[in-house]
């Protein structure tokens, strides 16, 4: 990951500015088209995460600041035009405390992609679960935990399935 990051990093600023409002744009149609998949689970607020996707590619072949402020700006952007402060709120508690993770994960460990993710999916669902006991300020919210674990792993586990594929034909272009 360093080799990359220091690849990354020798790009022109202007480069850089593009390729992070590429990824800003992928990451914002990915959460819009993820609001037209009917996805209808016992408990309220488990998406797939396809968002998720652009900053897990994006956390391997770009410098973590950079990424950060992907996540953020997608998160705002998107909560701007298409939900609430609320939405921005449970996405801010979930996107940052996933970005957290998989980002010492990547750096203090040898986790696989998958494992990342997964661990990113989980955090991310953790986060919203946190907020959600503050807002309403019922902490009996930690009912729902298994059920967002599991939705945490499977979602995880497919957006580290499709980063492990999409991520290595990046480096190969970048």
């Amino acid at each position: 990951m360093q080799k990359q990051n220091k690849e990354t990093t020798k790009k022109s600023p202007a480069a850089r500015v593009a390729y992070a409002a590429v990824f800003i744009a992928l990451a914002m149609i990915f959460s819009y088209v993820e609001t037209l998949i009917p996805i209808n689970f016992a408990v309220p607020g488990i998406k797939l995460g396809l968002a998720n996707l652009v900053i897990m590619v994006g956390l391997f072949l770009m410098p973590a600041g950079e990424v950060l402020i992907i996540s953020v700006a997608r998160i705002l952007l998107v909560g701007f035009l298409f939900g609430n402060g609320a939405s921005i709120l449970y996405s801010l508690a979930g996107g940052l405390l996933s970005f957290v993770v998989m980002y010492i994960l990547i750096r203090l460990t040898k986790l696989s992609m998958l494992g990342i993710s997964i661990s990113g999916g989980t955090a991310h669902n953790i986060g919203q679960l946190i907020v959600a006991a503050l807002v309403v300020q019922n902490f009996k919210m930690v009912y729902y935990l298994p059920v967002l674990l599991v939705a945490g792993v499977v979602t995880g586990t497919l957006i580290g399935i499709l980063a492990g594929r999409i991520v290595p034909v990046l480096r190969r272009f970048s």
